[in-house]
């Protein structure tokens, strides 16, 4: 398979970057971004590109994909609604259409979040961007979507979380979540178990499927 990846530098996509990579049935793995990473491997490809809005340029370079995985996204605190549905619904869905002209048999996998509001009506800003955009992808006509909404998550293999918040908040947190994760593997996911199971979305390419914790945790074995 080759795979496209966006939001590699995030801790979901530098977890399924690690686990993509690992793959064998991967022959690429194909990094969109705007900044580079700090990785090297032989099935790696890195396309650096500053307007994600419009992927004209490089869609030579975006043509036989089986499958996307995107993990870009972007905290909605101190943002309006507004420049907050700019990045999450219009990058995401410029992206997206784009990538089905080229790729019509292509399976895309969306990382949301847990909460998200598919009624798009709720209270919640994010979560009513974020259902709004899980409602779209759904209407565009993929192979298959899969809708990844996970909750908790523990980074592993050095993976970090580019949130400051989230980096000072791990550490203390981090006993708690190694001694519950394997009580309740169904409610606190891994990194590797987010990773595993976007790459089994992409094996299926089947239907089209909104996973929550527990959802992904078994799509991962």
């Amino acid at each position: 398979m080759r795979i496209l990846i966006l939001g590699a530098t995030g801790m979901v996509g530098q977890g399924v970057l690690r686990e993509t990579l690992l793959a064998k049935d991967v022959s690429e793995a194909v990094v969109l971004g705007r900044t580079p990473i700090e990785k090297s491997d032989d099935k790696l490809k890195e396309i650096i590109h500053g307007n994600l809005f419009d992927l004209t340029d490089i869609e030579s370079q975006l043509e036989n994909l089986d499958a996307c995985f995107f993990c870009l996204g972007v905290s909605s605190y101190g943002m309006s609604e507004a420049d907050y549905a700019r990045i999450s619904y219009d990058l995401t869905l410029s992206v997206a259409k784009t990538l089905l002209r080229l790729n019509p048999m292509m399976t895309f996998v969306y990382v949301s979040g847990a909460g998200t509001d598919s009624t798009e009506r709720g209270k919640s800003m994010w979560a009513r961007v974020k259902g709004k955009t899980e409602n779209a992808l759904l209407a565009l006509p993929f192979k298959a979507v899969y809708l990844f909404r996970p909750g908790i998550i523990q980074p592993l293999h050095g993976v970090k979380s580019k949130t400051k918040a989230y980096r000072l908040l791990y550490p203390i947190l981090w006993p708690f979540i190694v001694i519950a994760r394997p009580l309740m593997p169904g409610v606190i996911l891994t990194t590797v178990n987010v990773g595993l199971a976007m790459l089994n979305a992409a094996r299926r390419g089947e239907g089209d499927r909104v996973l929550e914790s527990k959802d992904i945790y078994q799509l991962s074995r």
